[in-house]
């Protein structure tokens, strides 16, 4: 997997970005569509401070959606708590799950 120098994580698979929550298509601005802000705040991004959350598929055609590093974090965070309760790698132990170690980079690439 790819990584993305910005954040230095791996480019964020579907069952992470479900987990993360992206907004609905139609609730987001221009800006959050073309990747300039948050996808769940205002922040203004840069190509430094962007997470890459990959290319999606919305009602008018493709978008690249990219979050702060801090909302991103905290998305992560939930997701982590959501997830590993009902995974057997998980419960056995964390390491050994994919979409954990993905969930765990993106909380501490928010946290730097």
């Amino acid at each position: 997997m790819p990584r993305d120098a910005a954040t230095r994580v791996e480019t964020v698979p579907p069952d992470v970005l479900a987990l993360l929550g992206l907004p609905q298509f139609g609730d987001l601005t221009a800006d959050q569509v073309r990747g300039a802000v948050c996808v769940w705040g205002s922040e203004r991004l840069t190509a430094e401070r962007a997470v890459d959350l990959g290319e999606q598929d919305g009602p008018d055609g493709r978008w690249w959606p990219r979050g702060c590093p801090a909302c991103t974090a905290s998305r992560a965070h939930r997701g982590l708590f959501e997830h590993a309760p009902s995974c057997e790698q998980c419960v056995d132990s964390g390491e050994r799950c994919e979409i954990n170690r993905i969930l765990y980079r993106l909380v501490r690439a928010g946290h730097r």
